[in-house]
């Protein structure tokens, strides 16, 4: 049945007058009733008794509880579709390094929930190159990656940068200044995290040594910043991190900036344009992100 026929004749069942129907649905009343007729022979029964006084039929209320029924779901569909296409609704898988969750990631995240919370939201750490098969493999929306600018089919926008700097123990010499040249570590021996977890910004770091003259000794891989972080303390080694592990304040590790040394961090996504529901996060990312920068 036509919906459109079902609203006119649910405007006539609830006025039980032709004409204030007519003037409900801002229509004039010949065409209201002709679309009443085209119902009724459709149906193949009549909905009202025509006279002094317009009345249902049985078979018009009938067609009035579920009018109503319909209507209410039609409308409730439309509703849904469209803050699906908004991107209030639906579902969104994130990707992100244990290092940007220690950015402003979290906050993103926070105001993405508060703005759209019938999405169902859910943040998956990863490594950077397992971030980005997941993202290849369709399995995440959005993914954040360090260092890496990935091909086609998926896209990329540069999110934001911050400093590279020295993890040292806190009795180190070198703690007791305010910055730290990297050629000054080239003796020290490193704790670094495994290549494979993020080959691009793994040969970032390296590339930074090469530059300053040396090849660093590694002694030591961890997967989490945290256990670097913890490594550094228990006099093991230096690092070299991104400036957001400075969170882990911690009595017996010292962080010292290295001059004009960053890092990038890309916001990924597998289509253009992205999904309603990961264009509103990055939306919010890059608000957010945008502070550091600024």
């Amino acid at each position: 049945m036509d919906l459109r026929r079902l609203r006119y004749f649910l405007a006539v069942a609830e006025e039980l007058h032709f004409g204030r129907a007519a003037e409900r649905v801002g229509i004039a009343q010949p065409p209201l009733t002709q679309q009443i007729h085209k119902l009724e022979s459709e149906l193949g029964c009549p909905l009202f008794v025509r006279g002094r006084k317009t009345v249902l039929t049985e078979a018009g209320n009938t067609l009035l509880e579920q009018a109503r029924r319909i209507l209410e779901q039609a409308e409730r569909a439309a509703e849904m579709t469209r803050r699906a296409a908004r991107g209030e609704q639906g579902q969104l898988v994130v990707g992100a390094p244990p290092s940007v969750m220690l950015s402003a990631l979290p906050a993103v995240i926070r105001k993405y929930r508060q703005e759209f919370p019938a999405v169902q939201f859910t943040l998956r750490e990863l490594s950077t190159s397992a971030i980005e098969n997941a993202l290849r493999a369709g399995e995440i929306d959005v993914g954040f990656l360090r260092e890496t600018r990935p091909e086609p089919p998926l896209e990329s926008q540069i999110l934001f940068e911050e400093p590279v700097v020295a993890v040292l123990p806190a009795s180190h010499p070198l703690a007791a200044r305010k910055t730290v040249a990297l050629a000054a570590l080239r003796h020290e021996p490193f704790l670094f995290f495994p290549r494979r977890l993020g080959p691009a910004f793994y040969d970032k770091l390296i590339s930074f040594c090469s530059q300053a003259g040396f090849v660093p000794d590694v002694v030591q891989e961890a997967t989490q910043w945290q256990s670097v972080v913890c490594l550094v303390e228990a006099g093991m080694g230096v690092s070299l991190a991104p400036g957001c592990v400075e969170r882990f304040r911690w009595a017996g590790v010292a962080y010292r900036p290295l001059h004009q040394l960053r890092t990038l961090v890309t916001a990924c996504w597998r289509h253009e344009p992205p999904s309603p529901t990961a264009k509103a996060f990055l939306r919010l990312a890059r608000a957010e992100f945008g502070k550091i920068a600024a």
